[in-house]
């Protein structure tokens, strides 16, 4: 059994091309060594309707930027299961949400040294119960203005960065 300490390097994440379609099937551990081959993940961000945005809390035993800030939902995509469950099995696993609707933002491949991701994000607007997981190390909403002022400064993961500025600073 895998604990909740160690991420599991034999689980198997599909591989896709750059629409999403899947051509095979990769480790964790293939998909994380800088082979690069892409994998589809979900996205979330969560919003209450004072328009600030919960942020989820790496725990530092991740093995991708462990102790940074970051989406407020994120997963990976399981092997035969659609963005959609995966989207409400995240947020159910992460952050114990079950009734919100979800708004599709876009999709695009975020590129780090140690992978590649088709990336599809969405959001939603709810101010119902937020419960982290034992998968988190806590998480909490954001204003934008502290958002805007902790930008660069290694707070946040380069995904959540780069994302942040792609889709609400236009």
């Amino acid at each position: 059994m895998i604990s909740l300490q160690s991420d599991n390097n034999e689980e198997l994440f599909p591989i896709v091309d750059e629409d999403g379609l899947i051509t095979g099937a990769a480790t964790r551990g293939e998909c994380h060594n800088g082979s690069h081959i892409l994998h589809p993940v979900v996205h979330l961000h969560v919003f209450n309707s004072q328009g600030d945005l919960f942020l989820q809390k790496r725990p530092d035993w991740k093995d991708i930027q462990p102790g940074k800030w970051d989406t407020s939902v994120g997963g990976h995509i399981d092997l035969g299961e659609s963005v959609e469950i995966a989207l409400k099995r995240e947020a159910e696993e992460e952050l114990g949400i079950t009734d919100f609707t979800p708004e599709k933002l876009c999709q695009y491949i975020f590129k780090s040294d140690r992978e590649s991701e088709l990336v599809f994000a969405y959001k939603t607007i709810y101010d119902g119960v937020i419960t982290p997981s034992a998968e988190l190390n806590g998480g909490r909403f954001w204003t934008k203005e502290e958002i805007l002022a902790n930008l660069d400064k290694e707070l946040f993961t380069p995904n959540f960065e780069s994302e942040y500025q792609r889709i609400f600073m236009n």
